[in-house]
C-alpha cells in the first residue's frame, strides 16, 4: 500500500540501491567470512550482533517485546527462514561459488508454485506460470550438470560439491515453508480479526521490526547451539580472525541484517510490493559481478546462462502478479489515453484529460466558487455519456 505522503524520491532510491546491492551483496561476504570463521559460528554471530541491536532499537522505540502468540510464531518461521536456510548458504559456499548459491536462491519461486496448496488451482491453470516452473526446474538442472560434469569435475569435489548444491535446494524449501506459515498464519489472524471485531477488542500483535529481531534471535541460539554441539566452538580461536574478516562479519550484521531489512521493510510500505520484488532479479547478478572481479571462481557461459533461464522463468511465474499489479495498469491507461488524445477532435481534449484524473482527489472548491452551469447542451451531455460508455469498455 503506497501512502499518501510519500517520501522524497532521493530517499527510495537509496532504499532501492541498498536492497538491491547489499542484499546482492551479502553472498560474497558469506564467502569472505568462511575463510576465518566456521560456518555455524559464523551464522552464531551473525544473528546474536544483529538481533540484539534491532531487539535494543525497538526497546528504545517503546514497541513492545513480548507476546505469547506472535512470539510463537515467530520463532517458528524464524528457525525455517533465518535458521535452516542460512545454514544452508553458509555451509553449501564453503564448496560452491556464492554466484551459484545466489542463482538457486532466486530459483525459490519454483518452490512456492509446488508448496503453496491453496493457490495449486490457480497457478497450475496458469500458461506463464507452468512455463516458468519448467524453465525454473531446467535452469536448477543445467546448474546440477555444470558443477559436477563440467570442466572442474574432475578436481575431486564433485561429490562434495553435489552435497552442496542439494543442500541449497533444501534450505530454499525451508525458506519457502517458512514462508508460506508467515503468509497464512497473517492471513488467518486477519480473518480471526475481523469476526471478533464486532463483539471484542481485536488481539494485540506485535510490531513487524519486533517479530524480526525474535526471529533473528531465534536463529542466533539455533546457530550457537550447533556450533557448541559440533566443536566449532571449542577448536574456533577468534584473536586469530583478521581485521578484514570481522568487517566481512560487521557488514552481514549491519549492513545485510539490519539495514538492507529495513530498507526492504519500508519500501514495502511506499512502493506496490510487485515493484520491490524485483530484489530477486538484481540480487544474483550482483553476487554474480562480485564473484567474477573479487574472488578466484570462474563464472562459467553456462553459470549466465543458466541464471537468465532462472531469471526468465521467474519472471513468467510472477507474470500474473505483474499484469495485474497498479503499475501496469497505469501504464496501460495512459497508453490508452494518448491514442484517445490523438484520435479525438481538439474539443474533445479536455474530456479526456478529465477521463485520465478521474479518481484522483480533487481540493473541495470553496462555496462562493460553485456557481450554477446555465449553458448546458443536452446534446452534448449525451454525447459524453456515449464517451465515457466506449471508453470504460
Amino acid at each position: 500500500m503506497v501512502k499518501s505522503s510519500s517520501p522524497s524520491g532521493s530517499v527510495i532510491i537509496f532504499a532501492y540501491l541498498v536492497v538491491y546491492i547489499v542484499w546482492g551483496s551479502t553472498f560474497f561476504f558469506i564467502e569472505k567470512a568462511l575463510h576465518a570463521f566456521p560456518p555455524f559460528v559464523l551464522g552464531s554471530i551473525r544473528f546474536i550482533i544483529a538481533g540484539s541491536l534491532l531487539m535494543l532499537y525497538c526497546w528504545i522505540k517503546g514497541y513492545k517485546i513480548f507476546i505469547k502468540k506472535p512470539v510463537k510464531d515467530a520463532v517458528i518461521v524464524g528457525f525455517l527462514l533465518l535458521f535452516v536456510d542460512m545454514a544452508a548458504i553458509i555451509w553449501s559456499e564453503q564448496f560452491i561459488s556464492s554466484a551459484i548459491v545466489s542463482i538457486l536462491s532466486a530459483a525459490t519461486a519454483i518452490w512456492f508454485i509446488v508448496l503453496d496448496k491453496p493457490k495449486w488451482k490457480e497457478n497450475f491453470s496458469s500458461i506463464p506460470t507452468l512455463l516458468g516452473l519448467i524453465l525454473g526446474f531446467l535452469g536448477v538442472v543445467m546448474l546440477f550438470a555444470e558443477q559436477i560434469f563440467g570442466n572442474h569435475a574432475s578436481d575431486g569435489n564433485s561429490d562434495k560439491k553435489l552435497t552442496a548444491m542439494i543442500v541449497m535446494t533444501l534450505g530454499t524449501i525451508g525458506w519457502t515453508v517458512g514462508s508460506l506459515i508467515s503468509k497464512y498464519s497473517k492471513n488467518a489472524a486477519k480473518k480471526k480479526v475481523n469476526d471478533t471485531l464486532a463483539t471484542k477488542e481485536p488481539e494485540e500483535d506485535l510490531n513487524v521490526m519486533v517479530k524480526t529481531a525474535w526471529q533473528m534471535v531465534v536463529a542466533g541460539i539455533a546457530f550457537t547451539t550447533v556450533a557448541l554441539l559440533n566443536g566449532e566452538y571449542k577448536s574456533f580461536d577468534i584473536q586469530a580472525v583478521p581485521t578484514e574478516y570481522w568487517g566481512a562479519m560487521i557488514y552481514l550484521a549491519l549492513m545485510g541484517s539490519i539495514l538492507a531489512f529495513s530498507c526492504y521493510i519500508f519500501l514495502l510500505q511506499v512502493r506496490p510490493a510487485t515493484e520491490v520484488s524485483t530484489y530477486a532479479y538484481v540480487n544474483p547478478i550482483v553476487a554474480l559481478i562480485l564473484v567474477h572481479f573479487f574472488t578466484d571462481h570462474v563464472v562459467t557461459r553456462m553459470q549466465i546462462i543458466g541464471l537468465a533461464v532462472v531469471l526468465f522463468s521467474v519472471l513468467l511465474m510472477n507474470w500474473n502478479l505483474y499484469r495485474d499489479s497498479s503499475i501496469i495498469k497505469n501504464y496501460k491507461r495512459r497508453r490508452k489515453i494518448r491514442k484517445l488524445r490523438d484520435m479525438a477532435p481538439k474539443s474533445s481534449i479536455p474530456r479526456i484529460v478529465e477521463v485520465a484524473e478521474f479518481g484522483q482527489k480533487k481540493p473541495k472548491k470553496p462555496k462562493d466558487a460553485e456557481k450554477p452551469l446555465d449553458n448546458i447542451d443536452p446534446q452534448g451531455n449525451k454525447d459524453q455519456k456515449k464517451f465515457d460508455q466506449e471508453f470504460y469498455d
